[in-house]
């Protein structure tokens, strides 16, 4: 951080409240140019603080050592988009699950009007934002709580989920591999997500595309184990077949 000028110094610092910093974005902030602002972040990212994707750049150590409320930043407006689309396919008189992750509590967000559901949740968060809903009956999974997002993880959780078998799971991912591999960095989530996906009749799952860019070490799913996909855009020809040929409804909801 020494060896950088004042203005990389503060777009470090924005990317660690925002999640993200954009070119555009930033360019217009310090009044420079374009140009200017991809030298900054390449030689941020020479650096190995920060990565680059498409328009912008995130933490180089992943998102997963952000804090949750930054992460919460990343593609805001998509996953705003997502859950009232994910919302939509869920009807009044229904049980689901909603597992951890800032994309599934929009959704949760989404669900408020409707009635008579009933939700089982490892996600703290979520259970906050149901529990005031008068139709809305909510169960949380007892076992650790992760400080860091709430998230209630290990054997515990995963035993209390397989008590169940609902109607929709509503989940999300770390990251998405191009051969349609669900990934995660924690074991332990992974493990109750995989028991969300085994005792739910329908699963829809719930990622950006930026999710599509990036990867992670633990394996949850794969693709043809969900049975629809909601995302903002999909850019990937080959998860585009995965759909295709595994009969998964997609749903891009920039398209919507």
């Amino acid at each position: 951080m020494d060896t950088l000028n004042p203005r990389q110094r503060e777009i470090v610092g924005l990317a660690r409240e925002e999640g993200r910093v954009l070119v555009e974005e930033l360019a217009t902030r310090f009044e420079v140019s374009l140009q200017t602002i991809r030298k900054d972040l390449n030689e941020i990212c020479a650096r190995a603080i920060l990565k680059r994707i498409h328009g912008g750049a995130v933490f180089a150590a992943g998102v997963e050592n952000l804090r949750y409320d930054a992460r919460r930043m990343i593609a805001k407006d998509e996953k705003r988009g997502i859950g009232a689309a994910a919302a939509d396919l869920v009807p009044d008189n229904c049980s689901l699950f909603i597992n951890i992750g800032t994309t599934t509590e929009e959704v949760a967000q989404c669900l408020l009007s409707k009635k008579d559901l009933l939700v089982i949740t490892n996600n703290i968060n979520v259970a906050n934002i149901l529990r005031p809903a008068p139709s809305i009956d909510v169960i949380i999974a007892g076992g650790m709580v992760r400080r860091s997002d709430g998230g209630v993880v290990g054997e515990t959780a995963v035993d209390f989920i397989k008590q169940f078998k609902v109607d929709f799971a509503i989940i999300g991912t770390s990251a998405v591999d191009d051969d349609g591999s669900l990934l995660d960095f924690d074991l332990r989530e992974a493990k109750v997500a995989q028991a969300i996906i085994d005792n739910a009749h329908h699963v829809i799952l719930c990622a950006d595309k930026m999710k599509l860019k990036r990867t992670a070490p633990v394996r949850v799913a794969e693709f043809d184990q969900i049975n629809t996909f909601v995302t903002d855009r999909l850019e990937s020809e080959n998860l585009r077949k995965i759909c295709r040929d595994s009969g998964i409804r997609l749903i891009e909801s920039e398209l919507s």
